[in-house]
């Protein structure tokens, strides 16, 4: 679904244009809470904000105006994230907006009343953030960022460089991953299929992610970064340390190919955020999120640094590269 479709399913909502914060006997603005995970400094976070706000304003909601919007930056700092989800509640929000799984577990310790919607979260029904999927029966909801056959994708893409990778280790974090399991059984299963040997790479700073990388260089293996809060602040670190060892590498987002990494595969996360006002929306104007079924990722990108690439020496299938949506030469 491409963003254009999205804010035009956006803007049809939107009939009559009249917003609840317009109602008799509810004083405007209305109040939405965010909890992020990213630095606040990060472009990549803020092109995520870009994209709320975006979706925000097609449906007649203006930050500043008829909404007030406290923001909390985290930096994936475990203690910030209970700290900040206190002040959020402390705000009085009609409704939390919670990036990624840590956001979650800390507004649910703070609230269970509150409304939360959640972006880029992976398991939602294992964490117990939601009853299922169809019917979350709870103050919580929002939009999944993984489905198992992504697993396969991502192994695949390792077999079609030259010459192929049989070692792969998979990168994360256990403290701000705790669904990495479910990740690892689908990687698990897929692997057979394509004669590659998975391991777990857990991390926990930068010195472990140059230890891992160096490790597989050693070994001609590849590497697998999964989507983790850890890896997203940890990018510069990965990327560096990959490209120092030429190591083949899979990434969850494009934001890592983009800033130099060689290849990934992995969900549209900035058009989540965009979704994610329909849901805010909703909300704000009665729906319960108990009612609002957990939506699963419909749109992916396999992107592909052609320039990293050639500078590392990889060569790529003609397969691998005709698939991708992006090519950056």
């Amino acid at each position: 679904m491409k963003r254009r479709t999205v804010l035009a399913g956006i803007a049809a909502t939107l009939a009559p244009r009249a917003l609840v914060a317009q109602t008799p006997g509810r004083a405007a603005p209305y109040r939405l809470g965010v909890l992020m995970g990213n630095l606040a400094n990060d472009p990549v976070g803020q092109a995520y904000v870009a994209s709320l706000l975006q979706g925000l304003r097609a449906l007649g909601w203006q930050e500043g105006g008829n909404m007030r919007v406290e923001w909390r930056w985290t930096g994936g700092d475990a203690a910030l994230f209970d700290r900040y989800a206190a002040e959020l509640v402390a705000f009085g929000p009609d409704v939390l907006l919670a990036q990624a799984s840590p956001s979650v577990v800390a507004l649910r310790r703070k609230t269970n009343t509150i409304p939360v919607v959640f972006t880029m979260v992976t398991d939602p029904v294992g964490q117990g953030f939601v009853g299922n999927l169809a019917h979350p029966g709870g103050n919580v909801t929002g939009f999944s960022d993984f489905n198992a056959l992504m697993a396969g994708k991502w192994l695949q893409m390792l077999t079609q460089v030259a010459p192929p990778v049989a070692r792969v280790a998979v990168l994360y974090n256990p403290a701000t991953a705790p669904y990495a399991g479910l990740m690892m059984d689908a990687i698990e299963d897929a692997a057979p299929s394509f004669a590659i040997t998975a391991r777990t790479a857990p991390c926990h700073d930068d010195a472990e992610i140059e230890s891992v990388i160096a490790e597989l260089a050693r070994e001609h293996g590849g590497l697998l970064v999964l989507t983790d809060i850890f890896t997203i602040v940890h990018r510069d670190a990965i990327l560096a340390s990959a490209a120092q060892h030429r190591l083949p590498t899979v990434y969850f987002a494009r934001s890592f190919t983009v800033a130099g990494g060689l290849m990934s595969y992995g969900v549209d996360y900035a058009d989540l955020f965009l979704r994610s006002a329909l849901y805010i929306d909703r909300i704000l104007k009665g729906a319960s999120p108990r009612d609002l079924p957990v939506q699963q990722p419909t749109k992916f990108e396999l992107v592909i640094n052609l320039r990293t690439a050639k500078a590392h020496g990889i060569d790529l299938s003609t397969t691998l590269l005709a698939t991708a949506d992006q090519v950056i030469e």
